[in-house]
């Protein structure tokens, strides 16, 4: 039976500073998460390891991470943060890929005005770096970045790519009347994300969907971009991530855990034991 894998979660300390994004009243997500806020869920679902993912633009916050998964069992993998534009940070990059538990970058692409800012000049070095360290890139956008990060992935073929939270279609916007706004949206993300699966070897996260459904969200509401997930991707290359607990926005771990089995419910059992952990653990090259 294959390893069970939370693909995408985070720990933070608000009180350390550098969570540019996260409102300081948020009541759910302004406080601090740690493993043993996880460990429970973890072990009701059967989950063995979880790929700890940045949630700050800084290199502290990475050293942060690393210190957690030092002392937890639990957490497999760091995927960190670098300045892109700094090609300097070159040296912390190196330095980290050293770490038995660094296993790749994240710039926060969704947090920048700047659509093209991937494609810029001054940012490739660090692509080619991660290229060069065999390390990974999470890709992390919404639908208006999927033209440029075909052009990324095609411009890197080597770069081990995995798309996070399936480039956050917009689902809540989803229309139930034709010709509504909704149907469009989906369309131009589903062509997009179809695209990426066609042309690149990158991965797929199943996770994050919640968050950009409705607050009163049903399995209706996520099928369609999940079943375009699994068609466009096949299950070989979809892993199944929590993103707690940004989840808790709209669902608890144990609500979307449970939704996304019934959204893979169709599969066949060795499709599922891919999505659920070996994709991630092939992806991540995890030591489990």
């Amino acid at each position: 039976m294959t390893i069970q894998i939370d693909a995408h979660q985070h720990y933070w300390e608000p009180r350390r500073g550098d969570y540019d994004w996260m409102a300081p009243d948020d009541p759910i997500l302004a406080r601090r998460y740690t493993p043993a806020d996880l460990a429970t869920s973890l072990g009701k679902h059967g989950i063995a390891r979880t790929v700890l993912v940045q949630a700050a633009a800084t290199i502290e916050e990475t050293a942060y991470l690393l210190g957690i998964a030092d002392a937890t069992e639990t957490v497999a993998a760091v995927v960190g943060w670098v300045d892109f534009e700094n090609p300097d940070h070159l040296r912390h990059l190196e330095r980290l890929a050293r770490h038995p538990k660094f296993v790749g970058a994240r710039p926060m692409i969704q947090d920048i005005s700047d659509v093209d800012w991937m494609l810029r000049d001054d940012v490739q070095w660090a692509y080619q770096a991660i290229v060069d360290l065999d390390l990974t890139f999470d890709a992390l956008g919404f639908t208006r970045h999927l033209d440029n990060f075909l052009t990324l992935l095609r411009r890197y073929p080597d770069m081990r790519v995995v798309i996070d939270h399936g480039m956050k279609p917009p689902i809540r916007d989803h229309g139930e009347k034709p010709g509504a706004e909704g149907p469009e949206h989906f369309d131009r993300w589903a062509e997009g994300m179809s695209r990426l699966a066609d042309q690149t070897r990158a991965r797929c996260k199943f996770s994050g969907l919640v968050t950009e459904a409705k607050p009163d969200w049903t399995l209706d509401d996520l099928r369609p971009y999940a079943d375009h997930l699994l068609a466009a991707f096949g299950p070989e290359r979809v892993m199944w991530g929590s993103d707690w607990p940004v989840c808790r926005l709209r669902a608890s771990y144990d609500a979307w855990r449970e939704a996304a089995q019934a959204l893979t419910a169709h599969l066949g059992e060795a499709e599922r034991a891919q999505v659920f952990g070996g994709t991630a653990i092939g992806f991540y090259r995890l030591k489990v």
